[in-house]
């Protein structure tokens, strides 16, 4: 029987991805292992392999499509010996069946429709044009509902247009190169007579009013709305408190130079980065009260310091995780790191590799930051933010002296550590950076 291939999670959080392209094209053969496709989730873009062998008979969700859910059949695959012009996918589900059902007027009622997210039957609605809709006979014309929309904003005739999609649907590719036409839709009249002359409301939440300045707007990634989405929702839920130290450098840097000239024939350069992040894992094993999450009607302890790193990649932000940072040498976090960077700017990390870890590290100093406050990412309760390390005067040994200081601040969710706890921490990984032989031991 035919194998349906489906949008694939990939990961705990994903509920919908960018299908962003076809690797392959029906009629073509594949098995176990080869790549089908590349998909956009909330963090990367993923390749998605093939599991099962035959031809590819069907592709139902045209490259570039956006918001496809988890579990949406996206292709059909025929089995050994079948034949792939008959193998179809199944009946779509009633959900998938009323998106493509024209509507039927159906009398006035005094009740409100069912449909939670429908507008108020008092509000205006915006006028569709009937060529989004139905051809001059009245035959309804099969488009995605973006298509549809984009048709709508660009002035684009769905008649002229010949569909790609399933069944000739008219997808988001479509379009483009498509002449389009003056305007999408004229206001009806009613709404142009009562509307104020100020610049309109934003039509969603977050909306930027156009004030005339010349700009350009570019679509969200699904990674950049996902940080959106998860900063903005730390900085609700989780009432931050923010702590401070300054930190002398100097017996770390001699001793990383110790340690590189060292490892040099092994091909292995140690970062101060790499010293950082042993430090901060080896402080929360010493401040266990720190290596927590909060759960709301729980406190979960971990029982060991996996350490986020938050990399800069094309598009936002990504946290690749050395697991179990503490229990590693200094050595074995530096390779694993440099593994993960790359991996992280290729699109290639594979979600265990991004998803977890138990606390956050995030160093501005190379780019000259001095001290900054970072956003916890939920659901751990803290992360480091680390400052350059600059020449300051600073009182050694009772005497002013120059020394190569940094400044660190823990971002603590106070709904989980408490501020002496938080103190305490700080204080810790202070005296683990300023003696640093009690990493490598």
């Amino acid at each position: 029987m035919p194998i349906e291939l489906k949008m694939p999670a990939l990961s705990p959080t994903m509920e919908e991805g960018t299908l962003a392209k076809w690797l392959v094209k029906e009629g073509d053969t594949v098995k176990s292992g080869d790549l089908l496709a590349e998909i956009e989730t909330d963090k990367a873009t993923m390749e998605f392999e093939a599991i099962d062998e035959g031809v590819v008979s069907q592709i139902l969700v045209a490259e570039g499509t956006d918001n496809v859910k988890v579990g949406t059949v996206i292709a059909v695959i025929a089995g050994e010996g079948e034949d792939a012009g008959s193998a179809k996918a199944a009946p779509a589900p009633a959900s998938a069946a009323k998106e493509e059902a024209p509507k039927v007027a159906e009398p006035a009622k005094d009740v409100a429709p069912a449909d939670a997210g429908a507008a108020p039957v008092s509000a205006p609605t915006p006028a569709v044009p009937a060529s989004a809709g139905t051809t001059e006979k009245g035959d309804r014309i099969k488009a995605s509902p973006l298509a549809k929309r984009l048709a709508a904003e660009q002035g684009i005739d769905l008649k002229t247009l010949t569909g790609t999609g399933p069944g000739g649907r008219i997808v988001k590719a479509d379009l483009e190169g498509a002449p389009a036409g003056a305007a999408a839709t004229a206001a009806p009249a009613t709404a142009a007579a009562t509307a104020p002359a100020a610049a309109p409301a934003p039509a969603s939440a977050g909306a930027i009013p156009d004030f005339g300045i010349p700009h350009e707007d570019e679509k969200l990634s699904g990674m950049r709305k996902t940080i959106a989405r998860r900063l903005s929702q730390s900085m609700q839920e989780a009432p931050h408190i923010y702590l401070t130290v300054d930190i002398r450098l100097d017996a770390l840097l001699k001793l990383r130079g110790e340690l590189n000239a060292s490892l040099e024939s092994r091909g292995v350069k140690l970062s101060v980065n790499d010293m950082l992040i042993k430090a901060l894992a080896v402080a929360l094993e010493r401040v266990p009260a720190c290596n927590v999450s909060f759960g709301g009607d729980v406190m979960r302890q971990y029982k060991r310091a996996d350490i986020s790193v938050a990399v800069s990649i094309p598009g936002g932000l990504i946290t690749p995780i050395i697991t179990d940072a503490g229990g590693k040498s200094m050595s074995k976090i530096s390779t694993e790191m440099s593994e993960l960077a790359a991996k992280a700017k290729e699109g290639k990390l594979k979600p265990e590799e991004y998803q977890g870890g138990t606390a956050s590290i995030s160093n501005m100093g190379m780019m000259g930051i001095k001290q900054f406050t970072a956003v916890i990412n939920p659901p751990q309760a803290m992360i480091m933010a680390i400052g350059a390390g600059e020449k300051r005067p600073y009182i050694v040994d009772d005497a002013l002296a120059i020394a190569t200081v940094m400044s660190a601040t823990g971002s603590f969710d106070h709904r989980a550590i408490d501020g002496a706890d938080g103190a305490l921490l700080m204080k810790t990984f202070k005296e683990l950076v300023e003696n640093p032989l009690g990493l490598v031991a």
